[in-house]
């Protein structure tokens, strides 16, 4: 760095400590951020120069990586041709990426546009509600989550994310919402002579609707793997039981494909591993526009939507969102959903996720994993003080591991404030765009911080 660099970089790291409010970070006095000055590929640099594999995608949702020219262009030659316009009327780039998440998702779905996961949970409640009063239902407002399932920050979605770390000094939050037990083999809720860990969470989901009354729950909401709780991941056998179980109800079911939609799993949607199961309304955020514009989207099963067609004071979805669906984002997604097909991402993703990247299940051998679990590039190590006890290891430890990885040029997660006590899994979540060179370096500099971790 000359001396004009350091003082801007200098500069740069007093205003941020001064102004900037960063997302779930504790204040430290003093203390020095990490600055990006650029990314390429799935690396990004900082400041000061230093190249970094960027091991958790940004926030699970730069899936093509920096730099794609192609999208760039996109977004550009959108602004340039119509900057703005609100989809209480409509433009091009919404209508055909609406068509697309149709064509994706395998059936017939209208899509309302938004700008990140937590509004499309949002409008997805909103969307659930008001189809059973319209359905002769009026009674049916209750929604069902997992414990360690995470759906969003807003009220509504803090409400069905069943983090208590999440929660605290937010509660109480919106009426309605319900949590059961997740299908969570390696701790089973349900006691570990337990052998069917999955079917005996799916039915206390019937369980909890028969206790709750069928005639007052709406929906029941979650992601296909819980990602940010841990990434906790069930048999395929599980949703296909959720399923037939919502079906029996007459209970909506919202998948949340925020972090595992547009090919993180080794599919196009996370749900598409259960076979046969075709969700109610699919909310889809971050792989949509691999992170390069806001934009989320709640895709609802035409089935559903007929019930707003009826005429009527307050028959329509009375809700807005003023940039939900920007022309340029709606392009954006478009081009980057154009890339995913071109490049056969999601089927490499499904290669080397079982191929290169399993080389993480090695790590149950050292004496502080206890599980390793995975689904495409989506990786959560859970680490352990005892493996016979299974108690969580301590915060300094993971701590340490994160900050080594650091240093040797690998940024990797944690699911940090989710439940307490149990803040104990590491997160690799990859762009799915990464090289295998890319891939090896994520695995070697893991394998060497554990080595060295004792």
């Amino acid at each position: 760095m000359t001396q004009l660099e350091v003082r801007d970089s200098e500069k740069l790291e007093k205003q941020d400590l001064d102004h900037l409010w960063h997302a779930m970070s504790r204040h430290v006095e003093g203390g020095k951020p990490m600055i990006a000055e650029s990314g390429e590929g799935a690396w990004f640099t900082d400041l000061e120069g230093k190249r970094y594999l960027d091991g958790v995608s940004g926030l699970w949702c730069l899936n093509l990586g920096h730099g794609r020219e192609e999208i760039v262009e996109a977004a550009a030659e959108q602004m340039k041709r119509l900057s703005y316009f609100p989809l209480t009327l409509s433009h091009q780039p919404a209508i055909e990426l609406s068509a697309k998440i149709s064509e994706l998702l395998g059936d017939s779905y209208k899509t309302f546009f938004s700008n990140s996961g937590s509004e499309a949970n949002e409008t997805a409640f909103k969307i659930a509600r008001q189809y059973h009063q319209q359905n002769g239902n009026p009674g049916k407002y209750k929604f069902i989550s997992r414990y360690r399932a995470y759906h969003g920050s807003t009220l509504g979605a803090l409400s069905a994310t069943a983090q208590a770390n999440r929660r605290v000094k937010y509660d109480p939050g919106v009426p309605g919402f319900l949590h059961v037990p997740p299908p969570y083999s390696y701790r089973c809720p349900f006691g570990e002579e337990v052998t069917n860990c999955d079917k005996v969470a799916a039915d206390q989901i019937d369980q909890m609707i028969v206790w709750e009354g069928a005639e007052s729950v709406a929906a029941v909401i979650m992601e296909p793997f819980i990602s940010g709780g841990g990434v906790i991941v069930p048999s395929s056998d599980y949703l296909q039981r959720v399923a037939e179980i919502c079906k029996k109800h007459d209970v909506l079911l919202i998948i949340d494909e925020v972090v595992s939609g547009f090919g993180r799993t080794g599919k196009m949607f996370g749900f598409m591993h259960s076979e046969g199961v075709q969700p109610d309304i699919v909310t889809m955020a971050k792989g949509l526009t691999s992170g390069y514009l806001p934009l989320g989207a709640t895709a609802v099963h035409s089935r559903i939507y007929e019930k707003f067609k009826e005429q009527g004071t307050d028959n329509h979805l009375r809700h807005v969102s003023t940039y939900g669906g920007h022309p340029a984002s709606c392009a954006v997604a478009l081009k980057n959903i154009e890339i995913i097909e071109r490049e056969g991402i999601v089927a490499r993703v499904a290669r080397l996720g079982e191929t290169l990247l399993s080389k993480l299940h090695e790590l149950a051998d050292h004496p502080f994993v206890g599980e390793v679990r995975s689904k495409g590039f989506l990786y959560g190590l859970e680490l352990v003080k005892d493996k016979e006890t299974k108690e969580p290891i301590a915060d300094p430890v993971i701590g340490e591991i994160i900050a080594k990885c650091k240093e040797k040029g690998l940024i990797i997660g944690r699911n940090g404030d989710t439940v307490p006590g149990f803040n104990n899994v590491l997160i690799v979540a990859p762009p799915l765009s990464s090289t295998e060179e890319d891939l090896q370096f994520l695995v070697n500099t893991i394998f060497e911080v554990f080595q060295d971790t004792k």
